[in-house]
């Protein structure tokens, strides 16, 4: 079985490996970026960050049995600050329109706009290869838990909920929008550009174009990338429609991904959480897939959750002794309860 919790310092090597393979924006292979994600989300678990809309929170999914980290999610709380604003391009149309040669043209247009309260956002889902596809789910359990933890703590996070998904992205991990955009006006890489976007968000508003954009100007091949959703984020794109996210017509200034927004208490899981408590007794038969969770107030290690059958009545969640063993709750514990569907 798999176990959902909070990320701890000593998961360092865990990470390093996982980022070492996959290298992603989500999880970059760079272990003083990492020791930095890691200490915020520690200290934004034990409530060390004074303002919750400045904490961030790394769940880590365990495989138990071989002490492996093997994917990671993320709530950031508020995405956008006065010191950091979320950018982002607004994409409409424009039309044009010529009587004397009698031509008319549709064009997408880019205008940069910039949220200096800005919505929570949900991102860093990364799976480890091997456990792709497997009858575990682990992506989605990495997608559910966030869902979860803020139906736990409402009062913690923005109305507006974000999903900034990849696009297509070039085999070597660039992205055609920014070699075709960002690049131009910055001078640096799209990794380089993410990497210092994370601490210091002046160069975006201080050398990005204020006026609007013609997309008609780029390569008809970044054209067709913009807003569009990569052929590896398609499931998660279906995971958040089926949940209640929509397509903003907004996307990453860096690498065209759109935009997926929903408010919070309109998404499916979140309308659909319970808290129960759990009962003495274990359960060993076939019942509700679901999604438990374990909060300690106290302790290293504050947040648990597994996926798990279970039956639940009006008060009470009747769960496997295995499932009881890894959430390491007691009899009556105070559990958190949303399904797995």
């Amino acid at each position: 079985m798999l176990v959902l919790r909070d990320v701890q310092k000593t998961d360092l090597p865990g990470l390093k490996r996982l980022a070492a393979v996959l290298n992603t924006v989500n999880l970059p292979n760079n272990e003083e970026t990492l020791e930095a994600i890691i200490d915020k989300s520690v200290k934004s678990f034990a409530g060390k960050v004074k303002n919750p809309f400045d904490r961030e929170y790394l769940f880590v999914l365990e495989d138990v049995r071989n002490e492996l980290i093997i994917g990671t999610s993320m709530i950031i709380a508020q995405h956008g600050t006065y010191e950091a604003p979320h950018t982002y391009y607004d994409v409409s149309e424009r039309e044009h329109y010529s009587a004397t040669i009698g031509r008319h043209f549709r064009h997408k247009v880019l205008s940069i706009g910039y949220n200096y309260e800005g919505p929570t956002e949900i991102g860093g889902l990364v799976v480890d290869p091997p456990y792709r596809a497997t009858p575990d789910k682990p992506g989605k359990q990495l997608s559910y838990v966030r869902f979860l933890f803020m139906a736990m703590h409402k009062r913690l996070f923005r109305p507006r909920v974000l999903a900034e998904l990849l696009p297509p992205l070039l085999p070597d991990g660039r992205s055609l929008l920014w070699e075709a955009c960002g690049k131009k006006f910055t001078g640096l890489t799209y990794h380089e550009a993410d990497r210092l976007s994370r601490q210091n968000k002046e160069f975006i508003k201080e050398l990005f174009p204020n006026s609007d954009i013609y997309a008609s100007l780029f390569p008809e091949r970044v054209q067709k990338v913009l807003g569009e959703v990569g052929p590896n984020t398609k499931g998660v794109q279906r995971m958040l429609e089926r949940v209640g996210f929509r397509y903003v017509e907004r996307i990453d200034p860096f690498d065209g991904g759109p935009h997926f927004e929903a408010n919070l208490s309109d998404i499916t899981l979140v309308r659909r959480y319970r808290s129960l408590k759990l009962a003495e007794q274990d359960f060993d038969m076939e019942g509700d897939d679901v999604l438990v969770s374990y909060e300690r107030e106290s302790g290293r290690n504050r947040f648990r959750s597994v996926r798990t059958t279970a039956r639940l009545d009006d008060k009470n969640a009747y769960l496997p002794a295995k499932a009881k063993e890894l959430l390491e709750a007691p009899a009556g514990a105070k559990l958190s309860v949303i399904p797995f569907d």
